[in-house]
C-alpha cells in the first residue's frame, strides 16, 4: 500500500491568512454596523459584512479538504480523497497516468482556483474531460480512466509513477467496483432523512420572515429598541433598519450550524451530532424570530 500526499505548505497558509483576513473585515464591518446611522455608509458595512462573511464557508471547506487530501494507491484500487470528495478507480481501470506537460494542447485550469485548491472539472479538445483534484498546478499528473481523466497533484510524482508501474506487474489481485461520493451526495443523503428535511426547513422559514419582516419595516421609519437592558427596560430605539442586524446574524448561525452538520453527517455513527446541530440551529432561528417581534412590539 502506498499513501501519496499533496503539496500542502503554500495552500495551508494562503487559505489560513485568507481566513483570518477576512475574518477580521467582517468583524469590523459588523461591529461598524451598530455605531453607524441610517444611509449609505450604514448601507455600505452591512453589503461589506456579507461580502467577506461569504466566501468563508467555502475558504474553511477548502482547508479541511487540503488538510485531508491523500492519494492511496494499493494492488486493486487507487483511492483519490479531497474533503467530501471520493474517488475509487479500480487500478485495471485505469489506462495511462503521465505529466500534464505531456499534452500538446495546454490543459485549462479551473477558473476559481487558490494555491491548496485546484478543484473543478474543465475539458481538454485531446483527453476529454478533465477533473482536478490538486493542490498545485507543477507537479501535476493526469490519471486517464474510461469515465474521465483526473488531474492530481502528488508531491512526489515520479515516486507515484514509480508505484503504480510496480502494481501493475504485480497484477490485482481483485476485480474492483469503481466509487464516487462528491459533497452533494451526502446533502442528498441528509435530505432524505424527515426530521433534518424538518429542521433545514424550519430554519429556513424563520430567517427568511424575520428578513422579509424588517424589510417592511424599514420604508416605514419606525423606530425600536434594539435589546433590552439588564433591568429589562429596552434601550435607546434605533431606526427599524438596524434590525436588520438580527436576522443577518441568525442566518450566518443558521448556516454555520448547517455545514457542520453535514460534515458530520458523513459518517453513521456521528449523524446524531448532525440532526443535534440541525435542531439547535432552526430553534435558534425561531428564538430570533421572536426576539424580533418582542422588539418591535416593545412600547417605547
Amino acid at each position: 500500500m502506498n499513501d501519496f500526499f499533496p503539496p500542502r505548505q503554500r495552500g495551508l497558509v494562503i487559505h489560513l491568512a485568507l481566513i483570518a483576513f477576512l475574518s477580521l473585515l467582517s468583524g469590523s464591518c459588523f461591529w461598524l454596523v451598530f455605531r453607524t446611522p441610517v444611509g449609505l455608509e450604514f448601507t455600505l458595512y452591512i453589503v461589506g459584512f456579507l461580502v467577506t462573511v461569504l466566501p468563508l464557508p467555502v475558504l474553511a471547506y477548502r482547508l479541511y479538504a487540503l488538510n485531508r487530501a491523500h492519494y492511496h494507491l494499493d494492488r486493486n484500487t487507487l483511492r483519490l480523497a479531497w474533503g467530501l470528495r471520493l474517488e475509487e478507480i479500480p487500478v485495471s481501470d485505469i489506462e495511462w497516468i503521465r505529466p500534464m506537460q505531456g499534452l500538446v494542447t495546454p490543459l485549462s485550469l479551473p477558473f476559481f482556483r487558490l494555491p491548496g485548491g485546484i478543484l473543478g472539472i474543465t475539458r481538454h479538445p485531446e483527453i476529454g474531460e478533465v477533473e482536478f483534484l490538486a493542490s498545485e498546478t507543477d507537479p501535476l499528473l493526469l490519471v486517464a480512466t474510461p469515465r474521465r481523466v483526473y488531474a492530481i497533484s502528488p508531491a512526489d510524482p515520479a515516486a507515484f509513477v514509480a508505484a503504480f508501474q510496480k502494481i501493475i506487474e504485480m497484477g490485482s489481485l481483485t476485480t474492483g467496483t469503481p466509487r464516487s461520493e462528491f459533497p452533494s451526495f451526502v446533502v442528498g443523503q441528509a435530505w432524505n432523512n424527515w426530521f433534518a428535511r424538518t429542521m433545514w426547513l424550519t430554519g429556513l422559514f424563520a430567517n427568511l420572515v424575520a428578513l422579509v419582516w424588517v424589510g417592511f419595516l424599514i420604508p416605514s421609519g419606525r423606530r425600536a429598541p434594539l435589546g433590552f437592558g439588564p433591568g429589562g427596560t429596552p434601550l435607546e430605539a434605533v431606526p427599524a433598519a438596524q434590525l436588520i442586524l438580527l436576522p443577518f446574524l441568525s442566518l450566518v448561525l443558521f448556516s454555520i450550524g448547517w455545514l457542520a452538520g453535514i460534515f458530520f453527517y458523513r459518517r453513521t455513527d456521528q449523524q446524531v451530532h448532525s440532526l443535534t446541530l440541525w435542531a439547535s440551529g432552526a430553534l435558534t432561528s425561531l428564538l430570533f424570530l421572536l426576539a424580533l417581534y418582542f422588539l418591535i412590539n416593545t412600547p417605547l
